[in-house]
């Protein structure tokens, strides 16, 4: 900006002497961080208590380069979030190995986004990186917090096993508790019928045995399935709106 703070407009007047600025070649210039667009020119009056004063602006239009931010932020907190998706695969009862991978990928993410903000102004609204950032902690989050809920359902309730020798005992003592003198005598070459309790399902409550999917020790296989889609799919999709959004809209 170019005025003068002492001669007001009456007293001195400054305009372009040509519409359009010229600068020197760009191949010339060593920006590293940002991209030159163009420049324009303006010729504007201050009104103040003391008079009115001309103003000449000129702007430079700069484009900031994505490959530092893309090398040092964005690809290393896509590679966090596909590592907490690792636990996905990993046995539910190894909770050591799930719950340090999970709690690793919280506290790196929390490094990166950290680092991240120390090589930008600190300003009080939202950028671009601090949405991706934050979604990418969100997603490592989700992914520990997933594995605590599942844990938590899955011990708390009896296992078949369990379930089964409780059965053993219950049908043991009843038999215990016959008369004596009485005995079972076999009829017609017809064995008695016993179940194979070693061999049966133990479902949830409210569900029919008849479909193997039904049983409990099955059912964390389909949630399993389903959070190994889930998570992949909300992050492409995320990825898609926002790198649409911020580089053609």
């Amino acid at each position: 900006m170019y005025e003068s703070d002492g001669y007001p407009k009456n007293e001195i007047m400054y305009r372009w002497q040509r519409r359009a600025v010229e600068v020197a070649d760009q191949r010339y210039w060593r920006l590293y961080q940002f991209a030159f667009v163009g420049l324009r020119n303006t010729s504007d009056v201050a009104h103040t208590q003391s008079g009115e004063y001309v103003i000449l602006t000129i702007f430079f239009d700069l484009s900031r380069r994505m490959g530092y931010f893309t090398i040092q932020t964005y690809i290393p907190c896509s590679m966090i979030v596909v590592l907490s998706w690792v636990s996905f695969w990993i046995n539910k009862d190894a909770v050591p190995a799930r719950t340090s991978l999970g709690i690793t990928t919280v506290l790196t993410m929390t490094t990166l986004s950290t680092i991240s903000r120390k090589s930008l102004p600190k300003v009080s609204y939202v950028t671009a990186m601090d949405l991706f950032v934050s979604v990418c902690f969100i997603f490592t989050f989700a992914a520990l917090m997933e594995y605590g809920t599942l844990h938590y359902f899955t011990s708390n309730r009896p296992t078949k096993k369990s379930k089964v020798n409780n059965k053993t005992q219950q049908k043991a003592s009843s038999r215990m508790n016959l008369r004596p003198g009485t005995s079972l005598v076999q009829m017609n070459n017809i064995v008695p019928y016993h179940e194979e309790e070693d061999y049966a399902y133990e479902c949830l409550d409210g569900k029919n045995c008849t479909s193997f999917f039904c049983c409990f020790d099955d059912c964390p296989l389909r949630l399993i399935h389903t959070r190994e889609y889930f998570f992949p799919t909300a992050f492409g999709l995320f990825n898609l709106v926002y790198w649409i959004g911020y580089l053609y809209l």
